[in-house]
């Protein structure tokens, strides 16, 4: 043990300190002294800055020390700052009663606390997983991803070509992510999240290794191979499932009983949704801030448990590909609509259960208190009524959800016979076990119960013993019992009486037989805290016999508070239950963006229809004016895609979609100048992405691609790109656009549509009526748009004038079509945008009527122009 510092000598406790930080130099080393966490040297000064903690010092002089604390019974609060800034803490605990130490205590690292490795409720966002999550990267690009929540004991497996790497980090948000050494030299690193991404942590690549990471994997799960898991050992998935694991041993230090085995993850079971569609259609949170207000979620989720908010969560950014499994959540869906009273009654019920995912993660590691099992207890209290209303349930669903609940009644009866209704924090501060439960504790309670009649007693007879009247027997937890006797009447004080502490109006003193009931009476109440920790331990270790019941039981309240949520929120908002087939038709009836029609009303919210196939309407393209709805139009029907395929209904008079592969969307224009792209360099990028993967099952909405370089430049791109989707992805697509001269491909191409936002005009004025027509638009209303912003007049004036003048020498495309080539426009040369002064001044002569300006229009015109055009 270390037991010197720069040449000074360390007391026991400072060099246990040493030994444990030079085991953990990198982790701020939370040092357990009594009812308080201590930090010293930097840490101390660390957590004093970042957690705004007052600085103080362990010694004096030249050698003190400095140092900082915070309470053990609320650390909580300060390991969310220090992890949510970045920091890694130690937890060295002490592991032994101070009252049992010879010397030191004895103290150990029981945990690192770290952002993927959390598992206090107050530190975790209750709708979401905290995963932490694992990569390996092979050289021929493919990697493996591995996610496990520590919280709840969800391991996921995901393997994809690296280009794909940023899509699956977007859609399962690890805290925390593990790279080898190796990896992180090469910076081959997937870009981060608007919100920065996960905390990136280094590992040895020999925690990469393929034969180390598949050994600590089958040692783990305690089975010969992962083909019973779907898992190649060969897969670039294991490698990481296996570095995952082997972090969480090493840092959590306890039995991870409660991890389910790995579970890869299919991209053909479920609908990709990647990265930038994510964000544009803003499923979890809005595209500018990632708020949760504003999303696509926060529409849907009525859930009422957090296990059923992270289901649902799920549900969403995985929707399913399967008809029969789209089928039955909708049969579930549509029975629990139709049965109000049962979906209210169930609702009613959920609502008492306590989140039994992270509930039993605490109980596994050590870490659930008595408060903890008295919660598992009222919940599973709940399950028999819950169980009796799902057996009148006839939806297949519905009835599996029934299969998979056990209320364990045996579990239920003990837990009942065992724990007090409102037990301590702590499982050795006493009162946690009932009353009648283990004979011997209820005899060490009799014993310290009873020391309150026995000192009465016994002051009665000291005071008729030696006659001094105002003697009093009490007892302090510092000096145990004593009789107090004031000044007064020390003389009368009997010679077995022994001092025992000097007070300034009297003395207090100790009998032989005080001192033996006193060794009796503290005896008995540290033997029954002592036997409760223990019983309680019986009770913890109750609960892990049955937790692979216990986790199947909270896995059917989650999909079943989910598909609850569904059905509230269909009912709630007048959803239908669309047609989901395997065709490649989108049809909808009257449909509602859900987000916006939720904000300002269905009623008021214009609903429009949309139809597309893989034949005759496969390319709609959308003109219109700004701000009239083109944007929201194709949202909405993407959105109402996804719905559809998690099994939720969809805000629609009716509905019919063929199941999609994938939905992507471009939509809205940002940038990456971390990286270096510009917002057109991103456009392209994401543009690019759908264009090479893209199948005649995708659907596909683009709005103004094109727009961020040059005119000419941008409608050749967009006219390419309108073909290349039409006749070689071939996927249903929605291409809302300014670029008018795109509704020329459907005189020139077969499965091409035109359709537009219809508006009213009365003189300069137009009215927006969002709705959705056949047949296509040349005009944008943009300068009207611009003057409703609050333009400076002078400025539309003069973006009149030019539009004006751009019309008139507008190009005309000219698509030339042969049986061996396909259509192209073809673009003369670009016109000067802006004319010389003089220019315009001299069209404007031209354009003036003097025969009907009056003398004082025309003063007035001539103040324009000096103001407009002369010098300054």
């Amino acid at each position: 043990m270390v037991s010197k510092v720069d040449g000074k000598k360390l007391s026991p406790a400072m060099a246990q300190f040493h030994r444990f930080k030079q085991e953990y130099p990198n982790e701020i080393l939370f040092f357990q002294m009594g009812d308080f966490f201590e930090m010293f040297y930097e840490d101390a000064k660390t957590v004093s800055r970042v957690l705004g903690l007052a600085l103080t010092s362990r010694s004096k002089g030249a050698d003190a020390i400095p140092m900082a604390g915070v309470p053990v019974k609320s650390v909580d609060q300060y390991l969310k700052k220090l992890v949510s800034l970045g920091h890694r803490v130690a937890i060295c605990d002490q592991i032994q009663d101070p009252r049992d130490a010879d010397g030191v205590v004895e103290r150990a690292v029981t945990r690192i606390v770290t952002a993927g490795t959390i598992t206090e409720e107050d530190l975790l966002d209750r709708s979401a997983p905290n995963y932490l999550a694992a990569l390996h990267v092979e050289a021929s690009g493919r990697a493996g991803l591995a996610c496990l929540d520590l919280s709840t004991g969800q391991f996921l497996v995901n393997e994809c070509d690296l280009e794909d790497l940023p899509d699956a980090l977007s859609r399962l948000k690890p805290a925390e992510l593990l790279l080898s050494e190796t990896l992180a030299q090469e910076r081959r690193l997937p870009p981060a999240d608007r919100d920065g991404g996960p905390a990136l942590t280094t590992r040895p690549d020999w925690q990469f290794d393929r034969t180390s990471a598949l050994a600590t994997l089958c040692e783990h799960f305690e089975v010969a191979g992962l083909d019973g898991f779907g898992l190649d050992a060969h897969s670039p998935g294991v490698v990481a499932a296996g570095a995952a694991l082997r972090y969480l041993q090493d840092t959590q230090k306890t039995a991870l009983t409660h991890l389910n085995p790995p579970r890869l993850e299919v991209d053909c079971d479920r609908l990709i949704l990647d990265r930038a569609t994510q964000s544009c259609l803003e499923l979890i949170g809005t595209a500018r801030d990632g708020r949760r207000d504003g999303a696509l979620l926060t529409v849907l989720d009525e859930t009422v448990t957090a296990p059923g908010a992270r289901r649902l969560r799920a549900w969403l950014l995985a929707p399913l590909r399967d008809l029969k499994a789209i089928h039955l959540r909708q049969a579930a869906v549509e029975e629990l609509v139709a049965e109000r009273a049962a979906r209210d009654a169930l609702r009613k019920l959920l609502r008492r259960v306590i989140d039994l995912e992270r509930l039993l993660t605490r109980v596994v590691t050590n870490r659930a208190g008595p408060r903890d099992l008295v919660h598992l207890r009222q919940s599973l209290l709940i399950l028999p009524e819950l169980l009796a209303l799902l057996f009148e349930r006839n939806a297949a669903e519905l009835c599996g959800v029934l299969d998979r609940i056990d209320p364990l009644p045996e579990l239920t009866s003990l837990l009942q016979a065992a724990l007090s209704d409102d037990p301590p924090l702590g499982a050795g501060e006493g009162g946690l076990i009932k009353d009648g439960y283990r004979a011997e504790l209820d005899e060490l309670r009799s014993i310290h119960r009873d020391g309150r009649k026995f000192i009465a007693g016994y002051q009665a007879e000291e005071v008729e013993r030696t006659g001094i009247q105002n003697l009093r027997v009490g007892f302090n937890r510092v000096f145990g019992f004593y009789i107090e006797v004031t000044n007064s009447s020390r003389e009368r004080v009997p010679s077995d009486y022994l001092r025992k502490q000097t007070l300034k109006n009297a003395e207090r003193y100790i009998t032989p037989r005080l001192k033996d009931y006193e060794t009796r009476v503290l005896g008995a109440e540290d033997s029954a805290n002592r036997l409760e920790a223990e019983l309680f331990q019986e009770l913890r270790a109750a609960v892990i016999s049955r937790l692979a019941t216990l986790k199947q039981s909270a896995g059917a309240l989650a999909d079943l508070d989910a598909l609850l949520s569904l059905a509230e929120v269909a009912a709630r908002h007048g959803y239908v239950r669309p047609e989901v087939d395997d065709s490649h038709t989108l049809s909808i009836e009257a449909g509602r963006h859900p987000v916006l029609a939720a904000l300002i009303g269905a009623s008021v919210f214009v609903p429009n229809d949309c139809r597309a196939d893989g034949r005759d309407r496969r390319l709609s393209i959308v003109t219109g004016p700004n701000m009239a709805g083109k944007s929201t139009y194709i949202r909405q029907v993407a959105i109402l895609q996804i719905m559809a395929q998690m099994g939720s209904f969809v805000p629609a008079r009716s509905a019919r979609f063929g199941v999609a592969d994938r939905v992507f969307a471009r939509v809205g224009a940002s940038d990456d100048l971390t990286r270096g792209n510009s917002t057109f360099m991103v456009e392209m990028s994401e543009t690019a992405n759908i264009l090479n993967n893209a199948t005649d099952r995708s659907l596909v909405i683009l709005d103004e691609v094109g727009r961020g370089t040059s005119t000419f430049d941008g409608l050749a791109l967009a006219w390419a790109i309108s073909e290349h989707l039409l006749n070689t992805n071939r996927a249903r697509t929605l291409f809302a656009t300014h670029y008018h001269q795109l509704i020329d491909l459907a005189a020139t191409h077969s499965g091409v549509v035109n359709l537009n936002v219809a508006v009213r005009e009365w003189g300069d004025e137009i009215v927006f009526l969002h709705q959705i027509v056949e047949g296509g638009s040349d005009r944008s209303y943009g300068i009207h748009v611009a003057r409703l912003a609050g333009v400076p007049k002078a400025v539309l004036e003069r973006a009149t004038l030019i539009l004006r003048d751009l019309e008139q020498h507008q190009p005309d495309l000219d698509p030339r079509s042969s049986p061996a080539e396909p259509e192209r426009p073809a673009i003369r040369s670009q016109q000067t945008l802006f004319e010389p002064l003089e220019k315009a001044l001299l069209r404007e002569l031209k354009e003036l009527d003097p025969a009907n300006l009056t003398p004082l229009q025309a003063l007035q015109k001539l103040t324009d122009w000096k103001e407009r055009h002369g010098p300054a």
